[in-house]
Order: structure tokens, then C-alpha cells, then sequence
């Protein structure tokens, strides 16, 4: 089974990049990758269980992400798709931040494990890590 792993160091506060990512809609507000989101069914974003369907920039190709867990004590949540372009299945993700207590900054944590067709790992692979760093280095710049 793939696992993608990717960190980064965010030059601002715990309460502030938690504040910005939190929403679990709120994914074209700072993620370059995704053009629009809605909570399907009008739920809370932040029940879990509801679901994300957002359109991909550039391509208006469609995901869909269930809520799986999201703790406001430990800052993290975790999520899964249900429907994806990528070559991905039984896809779960979690994304969490920690504080740096030397320096106020916020160390920021996105892994993942999942399936793929065979012989597409490494594509598999390179399309999220790509993803991921892409979302927490649009956090770090904003």
C-alpha cells in the first residue's frame, strides 16, 4: 500500500493556519489546485461524514472527499475519497499541525496511505505528494 508523507515548517500560528484550513470546505481559499467546493446536502463542514465535491483548476474534473475525523484539540482531519480522477482507491488522508513552542511557528503534517492500479504506484505517489505540497506551501506564503 502507498503512503505519501509530506511536512513543512509555516511561519505563523498554530490558531492561525488552523483558522485558515479548518473548514473543510474552505479548500479553494487556500489550496492553488482547487477552483470551487460545496458541502454536499447542506451540512456543516465540520460534521463528519459530510462531503466535499470540489472542481479541480484548469480541468473542472470533480472530487469528492468524506469527512472521516477532526479534532480541534489536536488540529488535524482526517478524510477520505470517494471519487477521483487519480489513479488512487481506498484513499484516507489526514492532515494535522503542531506547534513549535521555540518559535511560534506551526509544523504542518499531510500523509496519506492508498491503493492503485498496478504499475501506477509511483505515479500515484507523485500526483499526491505533488498536491500536498503544493497546498501547505500556499499556506506557508499566505
Amino acid at each position: 500500500m502507498p503512503e505519501v508523507y509530506v511536512s513543512a515548517i509555516i511561519d505563523a500560528s498554530l490558531e492561525k493556519v488552523w483558522e485558515v484550513i479548518r473548514d473543510f470546505n474552505a479548500l479553494p481559499h487556500w489550496h492553488p489546485l482547487v477552483a470551487t467546493s460545496r458541502i454536499e446536502d447542506d451540512r456543516p463542514a465540520d460534521a463528519i461524514g459530510c462531503i466535499r465535491n470540489f472542481q479541480v483548476a484548469g480541468s473542472g474534473e470533480t472530487i469528492r472527499e468524506q469527512l472521516l475525523a477532526l479534532s480541534e484539540i489536536e488540529h488535524f482531519y482526517t478524510y477520505s475519497i470517494l471519487e477521483s480522477p487519480l489513479p488512487v482507491k481506498d484513499y484516507v488522508a489526514t492532515l494535522r499541525l503542531r506547534r513549535i513552542t521555540t518559535t511560534g511557528q506551526t509544523f504542518a503534517e499531510w500523509q496519506s496511505k492508498f491503493e492503485t492500479p498496478p504499475g501506477d504506484e509511483e505515479l500515484g505517489c507523485d500526483l499526491v505528494k505533488n498536491i500536498y505540497e503544493g497546498g501547505l506551501a500556499s499556506i506557508a506564503t499566505s
